[in-house]
């Protein structure tokens, strides 16, 4: 067999397509008298817009859901493109083992395999039988697979809109949380699929996938443990940061150490390699699920420039309503290794004699309190903007609006204030050469009406090309993370 991860990138792509796009689908563990979670997805896929064939599963069963039920896999009219496997762990290597080579790929949502003691002999023999019956799976001990351009999906909810965002996650349950939190975050998705305990296909191959996948433009990967880890870390070392790689660790204490073993029963591995792999791949290593998301969101939206890395890096702007939060801000980018510097006294000079009113800063972190951001309908602060485009080097811009303040100081005024600011980074980032990244920060108490149009806002930011984010520090976690891999691609330049 082949390696795929060797394999040049057409052919990675034409192994796979079969997984991302079937044209047809089994699905064995339905019931044609119940309704269980092989029947569920069953009408799940004909919901999300599954266009090809569906072909339940079952020993005796003449139809199931509407459609016409076969005895195995081997005896479907055509082909299987991929198979989703809802049935106890014991009856799975049969299964497999007589798909007869009719069937390409393969999801096995069982657990009771390799993560315990007692299922590490079933695991080997679920591994021989798909050999035998010329199946590539992922599992045992997983959820399934998302993939919007193939009308595939194995949660309800889930966008039909596809992205460039590639996940690969050893947790079922988390691979939903991927989907559901970062869709709400505005991430789109070429797909996520869900692998457990890795006993067949793993992160290395579907890593080799979505570097080779024109699709896929940012890739993330929630991992416990690595069987392979030579080969994946050849796998991130030979595509030299072509496309932002994100990890989010599972395993890095003792205690979640010994809970990873528990969970896909295989090593985690210490620590200490995984911060050494990130050095010398440019992969970034986040720490938990919001962090994890930031990056995405920031490299979904936002290109890498190497020149802003190390030296080179100007200053960054934070420029928005509330004080306070600026000062916070300041120290939640310093501590991210972001320098939030004044700016110089020609910039505040130039700033202040555009006539602010009182209680506004023009330091850096610039503060523009509700009245001064409603001043003039909004014109004030899109010359002061224009300003320190013009004036200032900048690295990154990050507008923070808190909308509370915002629209209940503008009840009855300017009601579109938000929009207008939206529109001026628009024009600033496309009227200025080498524009600096500009990052959105959007924040509300949560009240539901405020909400509401918040989520307007943060649709005309996403479409106008912007990262949005719920909180400053969510926007220094996704700039952090842009510059690590500007940072690598300036060093494997050079």
């Amino acid at each position: 067999m082949n390696d795929i991860t060797e394999m040049p990138d057409g052919d990675v792509r034409d192994y796979f397509t079969p997984l991302f796009t079937p044209r047809a689908i089994a699905v064995v563990g339905a019931s044609a008298t119940g309704n269980n979670r092989a029947n569920g997805f069953i009408r799940q896929q004909r919901d999300f817009g599954f266009t090809g064939d569906i072909y339940p599963i079952h020993p005796t069963a003449d139809e199931i859901e509407g459609h016409k039920a076969y005895p195995t896999l081997a005896d479907t009219p055509d082909p299987v493109d991929y198979a989703l496997i809802a049935i106890p762990a014991a009856r799975v290597p049969d299964t497999l083992r007589a798909a007869n080579n009719r069937v390409r790929f393969a999801h096995v949502l069982a657990s009771g395999f390799g993560e315990v003691e007692s299922g590490r002999a079933l695991q080997q023999d679920l591994v021989n039988a798909a050999r035998d019956g010329g199946v590539r799976f992922m599992g045992p001990n997983c959820n399934g697979g998302y993939s919007p351009r193939g009308g595939l999906t194995f949660t309800a909810g889930a966008a039909r809109e596809p992205g460039g965002v590639g996940v690969i996650s050893q947790s079922g349950g988390l691979g939903v949380d991927i989907i559901r939190r970062g869709q709400e975050r505005g991430l789109r998705f070429s797909g996520v699929m869900t692998v457990g305990n890795c006993a067949d296909l793993g992160p290395s191959d579907l890593l080799a996938f979505y570097l080779a996948d024109p699709h896929t433009t940012v890739i993330g990967l929630y991992v416990e443990s690595i069987a392979d880890g030579r080969r994946f870390f050849e796998t991130l070392r030979r595509a030299k940061g072509r496309k932002p790689v994100i990890i989010l660790k599972g395993g890095r204490t003792a205690l979640g150490y010994a809970a990873a073993v528990s969970h896909t029963g295989a090593l985690a591995g210490d620590s200490r390699v995984w911060h050494a792999l990130s050095r010398q791949t440019g992969a970034v290593l986040t720490g938990d699920l919001e962090e994890f998301i930031d990056a995405a969101m920031t490299f979904q939206m936002l290109s890498a420039n190497p020149e802003n890395s190390g030296a080179n890096q100007g200053p960054i702007s934070l420029f928005g309503n509330g004080g306070g939060v600026g000062v916070l801000a300041v120290d939640a980018f310093a501590e991210r290794g972001l320098q939030v510097r004044p700016f110089s006294k020609e910039t505040q000079d130039r700033l202040a004699a555009v006539g602010l009113p009182p209680g506004t800063s023009v330091a850096n972190p610039i503060d523009v309190p509700a009245g001064t951001l409603a001043a003039k309908d909004g014109k004030v602060v899109e010359s002061m903007m224009d300003i320190i485009f013009e004036a200032e080097q900048l690295s990154a811009f990050v507008l923070h609006l808190n909308l509370t303040v915002v629209w209940s100081h503008l009840v009855g005024t300017n009601d579109t204030l938000v929009e207008n600011l939206i529109a001026a980074a628009a024009r600033l980032r496309d009227e200025t050469p080498n524009a600096p990244p500009i990052q959105i920060v959007l924040r509300s108490d949560g009240r539901e009406d405020i909400d509401a149009r918040k989520r307007l806002c943060k649709a005309l930011a996403l479409k106008s090309g912007f990262p949005v984010y719920d909180e400053l520090s969510n926007a220094a976690s996704g700039l952090a993370a842009l510059r690590l891999h500007e940072s690598f691609l300036a060093r494997a330049s050079g």
